[in-house]
């Protein structure tokens, strides 16, 4: 038997071109489900400086990250939620339980959230963007799918050439 979606794990890189929104929007439509939507932010190199310690550089730089990710997230799910309202024809705020914006590593942090948040199925948005980019998203996508028991979701289409109906 087919376990029942309730909870779908929609992670994104806020890319311009991904429609794994619009998938996440119509599954959780079809099967009353709640979307969670995470967008990790990579640690970046830090130096300790005038006597400061690299731990409360990392603290006050991962606060200050989460701060404005946070924001620009808001902006583009907005951005997106009215994109894919005038696509699929339906409300999808109201589908969004969660966000989540982790500090740390993509794979580590969207297996880390599936599990926590009991998540039924995991969406993940791709673009065709280069080739260092598409290796990233690779290993990502590799990873993810090395490592987690429940489905994975790949949408790499254009969100103006999706025909979801």
């Amino acid at each position: 038997m087919i376990p029942r979606i309730k909870k779908i794990l929609y992670a994104t890189r806020l890319a311009e071109d991904t429609n794994g929104f619009a998938y996440a929007v119509d599954l959780a439509k079809r099967y009353d489900a709640g979307i969670i939507i995470l967008h990790s932010i990579e640690p970046g190199h830090s130096l300790s400086y005038a006597g400061a310690s690299v731990e409360a550089i990392m603290q006050s730089a991962k606060k200050q990250d989460q701060e404005a990710s946070l924001e620009e997230v808001k902006t583009r799910i907005t951005s997106v939620c009215e994109e894919t309202e005038a696509l699929l024809k339906t409300p999808c705020k109201t589908l969004v339980s969660k966000i989540l914006i982790p500090f740390g590593n993509p794979v580590e942090e969207i297996l880390k959230a599936a599990d926590e948040e009991g998540c039924d199925i995991i969406i993940l948005g791709t673009h065709r963007k280069g080739f260092f980019k598409q290796a990233l998203l690779r290993s990502v996508a590799q990873a993810i799918l090395d490592r987690t028991t429940i489905p994975v979701l790949f949408v790499p289409l254009r969100l103006a050439e999706a025909n979801i109906e």
